[in-house]
């Protein structure tokens, strides 16, 4: 029923009966009042408490889920962001702990309907009364108990007896109220730590929410107990390499990511908190209507109406300000909350311009390796074409492929590198201790490495030389990095055959004093050897030298081109002048008596052929020349003048 039907009805019966409209003018008007105090709907705990755990989880991530990737940019986003973040904290416990103020007022009016949220602070109330009556009776006392002290001192001896009687009671009666509020006041302490301890309903979970972001809500000294040391922010990568421009861009990408969620999570608490907002807000806009409605009436003609006008007016009033504490911080949360949004918008934009340079750096990075590693593939293509081309010695030519493979591996690894590894300093710390370990367990093996080098060299090892080493004689049949091969030859003191075994020699063995190589020049492949006579007394040493040279000079013919090909092969690679090769007659003492020998060069491979072939030339000279017969004992031998 509405207040203008309430008033249609009592308008005729106030002429006829005047104290029964009063009486009942004042009812409508107490219970108009009553409403007017009812009319402030219900808050919703559970919503406003959800709320409060929702800001406090999104302030928590935005301390912790976005991590600056470096920017200068990055501290000022950051700072903003936690700055924001506490006020939008300290503005929704602002409303939550008006809303408890509300909800206790509400349940003042109320006690019935909600006895276990405002039990505890009814009873506080309640010994807080008690204390303040305890504290004046007690004042009181003390004040006539200081007036019957000094009426003692100056009154007759037959007052005095009753005078102390009185002061005694009144003494008894001061200690009995100072148990008391000792008591009471023991009681009060303990109810009050037990609502801030969570046992005092709805204000009671808000402390203990409270107390879960001291550095917000705390005092100083809570503050600075629970502050954060300032996190060191991450320096990004200054290095070229390829693999730092991806981790830069990684990071930048998942920092725009948490921002993002951040973002979102950011509307869901605002949103949460229009949500919350909403229904107070519309009691709000009825309750200045309902002000206005009475305002805007003419003022009424009965005295008691006219003074329940007011009334209701300041309860509305009251009513307005409780509503208000409420609702004015959630508005200001919400303000807070969108410009937290805006500055997460602003940061997310400032990494993604920074992000679109890391990914052109990580486009050209790896452009320019496949570039480089591009013109790499070229340069040893044409190394290739030009050592089958210009080349035609196949050792050399296979020297040259071994060569191009060492420098191929070696500029892809280096192009690698240098594109790829971004931090150089731990790269050659870790170099250092691998270079360190390998030098030293594979000492033997670098050696050999390292002899290869001269192996391969302008007067080194090729395959097919003859060589002896360590007692051993043998052609060479492969050269490795590591290793040479030899074939094993053996026979008498000049003619040398396989004997089906090879020889493996390290590289290192180049650099062993004890056991000296010999091979031939390169380029050469001939040596020398003698054929020697034993001459008697008396002979014709002339004409033994003209027959036998000429004989041996008969053989040589054969094969002189090639010995002096290989001679001036020699000459060009040496730059040295040299005696042609050519046989030499030589007479000289022996143990065994005077000798006659001829030392002539004969070719390697085909030493055996020649040497029998000199040997039937001179047998043949000897035996035309009945002469030279008779100046010679014995047979001719052939012998090494040189041991290969």
């Amino acid at each position: 029923m509405s207040e203008k039907l309430i008033m249609r009805i009592i308008t005729p019966l106030q002429k006829r009966c005047p104290r029964i409209v009063a009486a009942a003018l004042l009812c409508v008007t107490a219970f108009f009042a009553i409403s007017a105090g009812k009319a402030a709907p219900a808050v919703d705990r559970e919503a406003i408490l959800s709320h409060l755990n929702t800001i406090i989880s999104w302030y928590r991530d935005s301390s912790s889920k976005v991590q600056s990737v470096g920017l200068p940019s990055d501290a000022i986003y950051q700072d903003t962001s936690q700055n924001l973040a506490q006020e939008a904290v300290r503005l929704a416990f602002q409303s939550a702990k008006a809303a408890a103020v509300l909800v206790n007022a509400s349940d003042q009016v109320t006690p019935a309907a909600t006895p276990d949220a405002s039990g505890a602070s009814t009873q506080q109330q309640n010994l807080t009364q008690t204390l303040a009556t305890l504290k004046s009776r007690i004042d009181q006392d003390q004040s006539k108990l200081d007036v019957l002290n000094k009426q003692i001192e100056t009154a007759p001896r037959s007052q005095r007896q009753n005078l102390t009687s009185q002061r005694d009671s009144l003494q008894a009666e001061i200690s009995l109220d100072q148990a008391t509020q000792d008591a009471v006041q023991k009681l009060a302490t303990f109810v009050e730590s037990s609502e801030e301890s969570g046992v005092g309903g709805f204000a009671g979970s808000i402390n203990d929410l409270a107390r879960t972001v001291p550095e917000v809500l705390g005092d100083a000294n809570a503050q600075k107990a629970a502050a954060k040391p300032a996190a060191t922010q991450p320096t990004i990568s200054k290095s070229s390499g390829l693999i730092g421009h991806c981790l830069t861009l990684y990071a930048e990408l998942r920092t725009m990511h948490n921002i993002d969620e951040m973002a979102n999570e950011t509307s869901r608490v605002r949103e949460n908190a229009a949500a919350l907002r909403k229904p107070m807000r519309d009691t709000l806009a009825s309750t200045i209507q309902r002000g206005r409605d009475l305002t805007g009436q003419a003022p009424p003609s009965d005295p008691t109406q006219a003074k329940a006008a007011p009334q209701e007016l300041r309860s509305l009033t009251d009513q307005f300000k409780q509503l208000a504490n409420v609702v004015i911080p959630l508005s200001q949360e919400m303000m807070v909350l969108d410009q937290s949004r805006s500055n997460f918008l602003n940061w997310r934009n400032s990494i993604a311009r920074e992000s679109k340079d890391a990914l052109r750096s990580v486009v050209s990075s790896a452009v320019a390796i496949l570039l480089a590693l591009g013109i790499i593939w070229i340069l040893a293509e044409v190394w290739r074409r030009w050592t089958f081309r210009y080349i035609q010695d196949l050792r050399r030519r296979r020297q040259f492929m071994l060569l191009r493979r060492f420098v191929l591996g070696f500029l892809v690894a280096a192009v690698l590198t240098l594109g790829i590894v971004s931090d150089f300093s731990s790269l050659a710390t870790f170099a250092g201790f691998a270079t360190a370990g390998i030098a030293v367990g594979l000492q033997a093996v670098l050696l050999s490495v390292a002899a290869y080098f001269f192996v391969i060299g302008r007067y080194g090892i090729r395959i097919g030389d003859r060589v002896s080493i360590a007692g051993v004689t043998g052609d060479v049949i492969d050269v490795s990095p590591v290793r040479f091969y030899l074939m094993e030859l053996a026979g008498s003191d000049v003619n040398l055959y396989p004997t089906g075994r090879i020889v493996v020699f390290s590289n290192s063995v180049l650099f062993q004093a004890t056991t000296p190589l010999y091979k031939q020049i390169p380029g050469t492949e001939y040596t020398w050897h003698e054929v020697v006579l034993q001459f008697v007394a008396g002979a014709d040493f002339q004409l033994a030298e003209e027959k036998l040279l000429a004989a041996v000079n008969s053989v040589y013919d054969k094969y002189k081109k090639d010995i002096e090909q290989q001679h001036n092969d020699l000459e060009r690679r040496i730059e040295i002048q040299m005696k042609p090769p050519t046989p030499q007659a030589k007479l000289h003492y022996a143990d065994s008596g005077l000798e006659f020998l001829v030392r002539y060069p004969t070719e390697l491979r085909t030493a055996p052929d020649i040497d029998e072939q000199i040997i039937k030339a001179v047998l043949e000279a000897i035996e035309k020349d009945p002469k030279l017969k008779a100046s010679v004992t014995g047979w001719p031998r052939i012998r090494a003048a040189v041991k290969v």
